[in-house]
């Protein structure tokens, strides 16, 4: 007991775990908002960093991400311990970290590109040096998990960041447009419109649908509806008020999409957002002979009474088919039209 306190009131429980201690803003850090910070764009040939902030790769996930760098041209540099291991962590919370604060502060790499999510990067939102991501901008892309540091980091730092396929993610040819033309060669307005036609033949989770009408304008934010939830009512906490909120999340059956939609708009502004853009909710189906409402009547009946546009089947999530989101960059909601159009250049 004693020993507990004394490392408390010390601050030194943070050092005790192997962890830097860095000042952080205050527990509401969008009463001062940072400036706007537009990252680098990617070159062709750029020196990317692969790092495994969240969960470790399997070796298959590994080579396939490696290989996808690699065939786009990219020179990649390894975090020391991308292929460390720490049960269903990708190395320790002080190891995932480093390789972190590297890949910013190494002037050689214009990327960060995370390997994977999975689990973790919740755990070192205290801890990272976001003073030094400042001083250093550049892309970091990711999805999933990597919620957590998108959400953190554009939040403390003004820097956009990239919800975007993972290293180890498949590339068909839309995904591949959608990355070029918001990081490699920006397009402004660029439009991102949900699938509608052949969308009877895909299982009910792809086929696109209006929840509520109208159009909306605001700056992009959201992820994995899973990492916002677990984030409420923490100092990281997710801010969604004029802003366009784009919503997915994987393997949830609809009673848990509810729950965590529940949290969301209890415990957040979520209800003041300027429209929700959901996007493929996959292997999101009620179990076989359990009483439940179907996916598309969950979200309904958590979504459609806020008076805000939100439309189903933007083409994001944990799907093949995958368009890249900048963090804090004007956007807009056709919620009638089904489609998200990106604004304005994310890079520069």
């Amino acid at each position: 007991m004693l020993r507990r306190h004394f490392f408390k009131t010390t601050g030194l429980a943070a050092l005790a775990a192997g962890l830097p201690k860095f000042n952080i803003m205050a527990e509401n850090p969008n009463t001062n908002k940072p400036r706007l910070i537009k990252p680098r764009l990617l070159r062709e040939g750029a020196t990317v960093a692969l790092i495994a902030p969240c969960s470790p790769p399997s070796q298959e996930k590994l080579a396939k991400g490696i290989a996808n760098l690699t065939q786009f041209g990219f020179k990649i540099v390894e975090g020391k311990n991308l292929r460390s291991f720490n049960g269903y962590l990708a190395g320790t919370d002080a190891e995932r970290l480093t390789d972190l604060h590297w890949a910013f502060k190494n002037p050689e790499i214009e990327a960060v590109w995370c390997i994977r999510g999975g689990y973790g990067a919740t755990r070192l939102l205290p801890h990272i040096d976001y003073d030094l991501i400042r001083q250093h901008p550049k892309l970091l892309i990711g999805y999933s998990d990597v919620t957590a540091l998108h959400l953190a980091i554009h939040q403390r730092t003004g820097l956009v960041t990239f919800h975007g396929p993972v290293a180890a993610s498949d590339y068909p040819e839309d995904t591949l447009q959608h990355f070029r033309s918001v990081l490699m060669r920006p397009v402004a307005p660029y439009e991102i419109a949900a699938q509608t036609e052949g969308s009877e033949m895909e299982p009910p989770e792809y086929q696109p649908f209006m929840i509520t009408p109208g159009l909306a304008k605001g700056a992009l934010t959201g992820g994995n509806l899973a990492l916002l939830s677990s984030m409420a009512g923490t100092k990281f906490a997710p801010v969604f008020k004029n802003k366009i909120v784009f919503i997915e999340d994987v393997g949830e059956q609809p009673y848990r999409l509810d729950r965590m939609l529940t949290q969301l708009l209890q415990a957040t502004d979520l209800a003041q957002a300027a429209g929700i853009a959901l996007g493929v909710f996959n292997d999101c189906q009620p179990k076989q002979d359990s009483p439940s409402l179907s996916l598309p009547d969950a979200l309904r009946d958590r979504l459609g009474g806020l008076g805000i546009p939100v439309v189903y089947g933007i083409p994001f999530g944990h799907a093949e088919h995958q368009a890249t989101f900048p963090y804090g960059i004007q956007a807009r909601l056709d919620a009638e039209k089904m489609r998200l159009t990106i604004l304005e250049e994310a890079v520069v």
